[in-house]
């Protein structure tokens, strides 16, 4: 097994200039599909979170388009779009609004009313109560819904491999019948996952309860003392 697993791992190292680009490919994907869904997930979990009325039937919405199988969604969109990434994101956006929209709107419920209270009793507008109490307040609830869209984006990224968007899913394709190829595509898929999995987990330590709610309790409220 573990000279096995010295074959797949080599073959990473000798192929470098195959698999490079295919980790570029791999990460490109990825990071226009976070973007686009972070850009589209912000307001609308916001706009959920003071519409409750709304967010269900929403969210149900979202739901439906998140239990079709990521093969039939990527069929579904090639007569439209064509073969190549651009289908490939256009799901992918899809699934991780899912997951963004639902933690925006839950990290935005869950502000405390009082902070809020004490916010609007220090003057402080609409604007000002949103980017310097609630966004912070709620951003340790988004940033962990980012971290499990993008591990579930680098996922299923490597399935549109077969709708010609490239990435490590086409080292997979290749591989079918070069174990060490698929393997190694499949260690390399692994490794990303990894690495974007501590990332967005020590980053989530960085914007976590302990530093963002002080300082968001003290900026509303400055008789608070400095320290707890």
């Amino acid at each position: 097994a573990s000279m096995s697993d010295f074959v797949f791992t080599q073959y990473l190292f000798d192929n470098f200039d195959v698999v490079w680009p295919r980790v570029l490919e791999h990460l490109t994907i990825v990071g226009l599909t976070l973007s686009i869904a972070l850009i589209i997930s912000m307001p609308v979990g916001l706009l959920l979170s003071r519409k409750q009325s709304i967010a269900n039937p929403v969210l149900g919405v979202l739901g439906v388009i998140y239990t079709i199988p990521s093969f039939a969604l990527f069929a579904f969109l090639v007569p439209i779009t064509g073969i190549g990434a651009q289908p490939a994101i256009i799901a992918l956006v899809a699934y991780s609004l899912v997951v963004l929209v639902r933690n925006t709107m839950v990290g935005f419920n869950g502000v405390d009313r009082s902070v809020i209270e004490a916010a609007q009793g220090m003057g402080m507008n609409g604007r000002q109560q949103l980017w310097r109490i609630e966004v912070p307040l709620a951003l340790p609830v988004i940033v962990a819904g980012m971290r499990i869209a993008t591990l579930s984006t680098i996922g299923l990224t490597t399935i549109a491999a077969w709708i010609g968007a490239g990435g490590l899913g086409q080292l997979l394709k290749d591989g079918i019948n070069n174990p060490s190829k698929l393997y190694a595509g499949v260690i390399a898929v692994g490794v990303m996952a990894i690495g974007a999995d501590l990332l967005f987990r020590l980053l989530e330590r960085q914007v976590g309860v302990k530093g963002t709610t002080r300082s968001s309790l003290m900026a509303a409220n400055p008789a608070l003392p400095k320290e707890a």
